[in-house]
């Protein structure tokens, strides 16, 4: 199964445990950024990420680069209801 076809998937699964309020909530804040035009300055799938350091959920800071290291990263961004 490709990459694309799991997130469907799991994307899927999740829209059907989310209450509805809170996917209300969700799309609105998705919709106010697509309308902000933050979009036009995003990084696009292929583009380099520039090398940055974070602290992992250890308390460990890593940087990209050393995550890289290790073979391919895959960034995730949430926004959403804490």
């Amino acid at each position: 199964m490709k990459l694309q076809d799991k997130l469907n998937a799991y994307k899927k699964g999740f829209l059907k445990q989310v209450p509805e309020d809170d996917l209300k909530i969700m799309n609105r804040a998705t919709e106010d950024l697509q309308n902000s035009g933050i979009l036009e300055s995003v990084v696009r799938v292929g583009d380099i990420a520039p090398d940055f350091t974070l602290e992992n959920t250890d308390g460990t800071m890593l940087g990209l680069s050393d995550a890289l290291k290790g073979g391919p990263v895959v960034l995730g961004f949430y926004r959403g209801k804490w």
